[in-house]
């Protein structure tokens, strides 16, 4: 059995649950469990990763575990809650890999640390590349591109599935659009995964089809489609008693 209370399939891939891989592999000092659910520290990350077929306890536990704002973000899965739990948003998503990406550092980017996360927040807020928390700076590099001493676009490292690194929070402030910094970023953000060996990966919403389109022209391949569930804890009355450690 796996670690969150799969069957263990005999030819996984680490992409194809990559929660689950990276929170019981690279990203292990980051994980938070309760019963058979894993998920990120809440300052850290929305990931959440479930049972293939979750029960009361499950959610019970899920609803536990998850803290912040209340939300969860599941990746892979057709699961849906139970009722009490809110279905924030379901997208269907684009998992593409590194085939062919023209890797290579970037003299204009420059490292964020934790002094920049207010304007990392700041510029998330203002274009939307997903959920962004104030410690998600901590899960590997991010790079932006400052113009007039302003962070006006970034990338950086999030999931890490063993040999694999996700590269998100790909944004630019909308003025700065149509200079190919976000390109550039990825690219920069791609030299340093392969550096130290392991291979870039990046997710989407079909529906984003210009940025699918730019990560295509870098050089990702599509792997497969995913579906994205946000969901949203019920209220705290309406939780089960039946969570555990």
């Amino acid at each position: 059995m796996s670690a969150a209370g799969r069957p263990a399939p005999t030819s996984y891939h680490p992409l194809d649950d990559p929660v689950l891989a990276a929170l019981t592999g690279p990203h292990a000092r980051f994980a938070e469990r309760r019963g058979r659910v894993l998920g990120y520290q809440p300052e850290v990350s929305t990931w959440l990763a479930l049972p293939e077929e979750p029960d009361a306890r499950d959610w019970a536990d899920a609803a536990a575990l998850v803290g912040g704002d209340g939300t969860a973000t599941l990746c892979g899965t057709d699961v849906l809650p139970p009722d009490g739990w809110e279905v924030v948003f379901e997208v269907d998503g684009v998992q593409l890999v590194d085939e062919s990406l023209a890797a290579a550092h970037d003299e204009e980017a420059v490292v964020l640390g934790a002094a920049d996360v207010p304007e990392m927040l700041d510029l998330v807020e203002r274009t939307k590349p997903g959920p962004f928390r104030p410690r998600t700076i901590e899960l590997g590099t991010y790079l932006g591109v400052r113009r007039e001493g302003e962070l006006v676009a970034m990338a950086g490292e999030r999931m890490s599935p063993p040999g694999w690194t996700e590269i998100s929070a790909v944004c630019t402030a909308p003025e700065y659009r149509g200079q190919g910094l976000g390109g550039r970023l990825i690219l920069a953000v791609a030299a340093g995964i392969k550096e130290r060996g392991d291979v870039p990966f990046i997710q989407a919403a079909v529906e984003n089809e210009s940025a699918v389109r730019l990560y295509e022209a870098l050089g990702f391949r599509l792997r497969r489609r995913i579906p994205f569930l946000g969901i949203r804890v019920p209220e705290p009355s309406r939780v089960p008693a039946t969570a555990g450690g």
